[in-house]
Formats: structure tokens, sequence, C-alpha cells
């Protein structure tokens, strides 16, 4: 298998129009994110605020991060996540890591890649999961 650049997306990922995320028992709505009351999750270091949407099975959250944060635990839920601002180093517990700046993304399904998430600068991520 030939490496490709991490901006190309697996040829097998893109399945769009035969499967699709099942998103059921939601009525149409918007979010001003700026209304929502943060709620503080501490991490190893640092702490993260949480402006969260639970919206049926579906959480949606704007998460940031402070400067030095490190996450207390090993992640196994599948989420994509979005960088809007800052850099965000993501850890897999198998040692790959990745460096995510603005506009930048991951996708992982459950117990998939086990993960944590660090942030020397702060970072400011959208996340579905």
């Amino acid at each position: 298998m030939r490496a490709r650049p991490s901006s190309e997306v697996p040829r097998e990922l893109v399945r769009w129009k035969e499967s699709r995320l099942k998103i059921s028992n939601i009525p149409f709505c918007t979010t001003n994110w700026s209304e929502l009351e943060p709620t503080e999750h501490p991490g190893a270091v640092g702490k993260a605020l949480w402006r969260t949407l639970q919206a049926g099975d579906i959480r949606v959250r704007l998460v940031e991060y402070t400067a030095g944060y490190l996450a207390d635990h090993w992640c196994s839920r599948g989420h994509v996540l979005l960088v809007l601002e800052g850099t965000l180093l993501t850890e897999l517990k198998d040692g790959r890591r990745f460096e995510l700046g603005p506009m930048m993304s991951y996708q992982v399904s459950d117990d998939d890649g086990a993960h944590r998430s660090s942030t020397e600068t702060g970072a400011r991520l959208f996340i579905v999961d």
C-alpha cells in the first residue's frame, strides 16, 4: 500500500452515496453557542471548557482547551473533530501523533484508536460524537 498525504481521504472512506450517518429524532434547530454556559473539565494539566448540545443520541460540543492542556485519560469514543483555532496535538495509544491546526479535522470510530489531546498554546474545537 502506498503512503498517502494526510489530506488525502482513503477511497474506502468515501462512500457517502452508499452509507450515511443516521441522525434521527432531531427537529431542525439553530444554536447560538455563546448562549450556552460552559462546563469545566479538568485535565491532567489545564482545563477544557465545553459548551454542549445533546441532540438525540448525538452530542455536539464547542470545546476550548487552555494553554498547556493535557487530557487526563485515553478516550476510545468516536468523534468528528474540527480545529477552529490554535494547535491540537492528538496522540494515539499506539504511539502515533498528529498535529492539527485551524481547519484541520480528524474522524475516528468508537473503539478504533484510543487517543488523548494536548495543546501548548490553547485550542478551540468543534466536536460531534
